[in-house]
């Protein structure tokens, strides 16, 4: 039985928690009308061009749920398109399994810079890692789903032991906190962690300590099948649109195991708006950058992406499970999230979603010189791919790696016919990441739309860490 939290800690808690559900009066606007409209024209647009089935999202002004809205075909299992039908989330749940372990530090019973060796010393090098790099991508540990598809292990059931011993105990990629490599076996040796410490399985120490409180009523995603729940889809190129085999069971669990509504998502980003449940300043750790031993910043925290719009800092992540995407951005100063859920695991309609309902609810931008120079030089290495020339001084090490001589053929044999777009325009603001700035384009020709998604270093002439061109979604 675990130890109870001293009565100031659990006054603090309880006032947190209070906290959660008092909206920050003067911004939380509902949408008009008109923006409720342009909101659905969004989404819609965003799953047709995609050919993704349906998508579920929700946005909040001012700490409150303002609009929340399902859109298209959730599959044979659901009856009626509803917006209480819950997504699988993916790893939009390691922020979650980040909190259960700050909580667990407020107790007093670890510490973020405990080594894994306390916990699993069998590990590869487990007394040079701490709980902090495994929340954080810097640990050195192989991640076991690189792949954007399911490989043939995935069929069949796991446990989070037998994702640890095949994949924690080979050598580490790198250094503990030399570099960044998004490993979702970190997490699963977390969440192993979190079950020993609390004495409870992950998911029920969720549930009394943060789903409760904010009545949220997720899932394990394991689950997630049958009757109620949205079929997940797949495409393979640009073939037809078919629903997804179930993976087996176990595999994203810490990493990513959980499936809730929009609605609930957005409870969860209040709650961060507001810092209640958690301590402010558990949500301020989250939520600060991490660094590597060289200085150099990650664009990560626990469990969330860290980046900048407009002057403001934005709180993101996305998820990937077996026929499903997510998005969930907070910008906790504005009051403002949006999160998007779809039933495919193509098309990148989520993201597409996201961006337009931000454009529209939060315009302006604050560096509009150094954006209009960043698409003048996005529009002239478009340009020269289409003649298959390439400015490789505009590119990093990398991305004059990955742009071989077949690669610049094959974008000029495919883009060069299509002639001089009609636009070539930003979509969605620039945001960090990985110390990178992302900054997306739509290329628009009379019978359809290109989607650019570009990496840049910072600043007006940082070099391209990423070019890459594909149907819009």
């Amino acid at each position: 039985m675990s130890k109870p939290l001293p009565f100031a800690r659990r006054t603090a808690r309880i006032a947190a928690t209070l906290l959660a559900f008092t909206p920050l009066p003067v911004l939380a606007q509902a949408l008009t009308a008109d923006q409720q409209t342009k909101v659905d024209k969004i989404v819609s647009d965003a799953l047709a061009s995609s050919e993704v089935p349906s998508a579920s999202i929700a946005v909040v002004r001012g700490g409150k749920i303002v609009y929340a809205k399902a859109y298209g075909n959730q599959g044979p299992n659901v009856k009626k398109t509803t917006p209480d039908a819950r997504y699988q989330i993916a790893s939009i749940s390691k922020q979650f399994t980040a909190a259960a372990m700050l909580m667990l530090e407020d107790q007093g019973k670890l510490s973020l810079d405990d080594k894994v060796s306390k916990y699993f010393p069998d590990i590869t090098d487990a007394d040079k890692i701490t709980i902090r790099q495994l929340l954080s991508h810097t640990s050195g540990i192989q991640d076991y789903w690189p792949q954007d598809y399911s490989p043939e292990q995935m069929s069949h059931d796991t446990t989070p032991q037998k994702i640890l011993d095949q994949w924690a105990k080979k050598p580490l990629d790198f250094a503990p906190g030399s570099q960044w490599q998004y490993s979702n076996t970190g997490y699963v040796v977390a969440g192993l962690i979190i079950e020993k410490v609390s004495g409870e399985d992950l998911l029920t120490f969720l549930r009394k300590n943060i789903f409760q409180p904010l009545d949220m009523h997720p899932v394990n995603q394991d689950t997630a099948y049958g009757p109620g729940f949205p079929t997940g889809y797949h495409r393979y190129a640009l073939g037809p649109v078919r629903a997804e085999d179930a993976p087996g069971k176990n595999w994203l669990w810490a990493a990513g195991e959980l499936s809730m509504t929009a609605s609930d998502l957005a409870r969860w980003d209040i709650a961060r708006i507001n810092r209640a449940v958690l301590p402010a300043s558990d949500w301020e750790e989250q939520e600060k950058v991490v660094r590597l031993t060289d200085g150099s910043p990650t664009g990560y925290g626990l469990g969330v992406s860290i980046g900048e719009r407009n002057g403001h800092k934005v709180v993101s992540h996305g998820g990937e499970a077996v026929g499903f995407l997510s998005s969930n951005t907070v910008i906790p100063d504005q009051g403002f999230a949006v999160v998007a859920l779809d039933n495919a695991d193509f098309g990148r309609a989520t993201g597409t979603i996201t961006d337009g309902i931000m454009d529209l609810l939060l315009p302006g931008d604050s560096n509009a010189a150094v954006e209009g120079h960043r698409l003048d030089l996005a529009k002239k290495l478009y340009a020269d791919l289409q003649s298959g020339s390439i400015d490789r001084t505009m590119l990093t090490k990398d991305a004059d790696y990955y742009f071989t001589d077949q690669a610049v053929g094959d974008y000029a044999s495919s883009l060069a016919p299509l002639g001089k777009p009609e636009s070539f325009e930003a979509r969605g603001g620039p945001k960090l990441r990985g110390g990178y700035v992302n900054r997306n384009y739509v290329i628009t020709y009379p019978d359809k739309e290109l989607l650019l998604v570009t990496y840049a270093e910072p600043g007006s002439e940082g070099k391209f860490e990423q070019y890459l061109v594909m149907p819009a979604g």
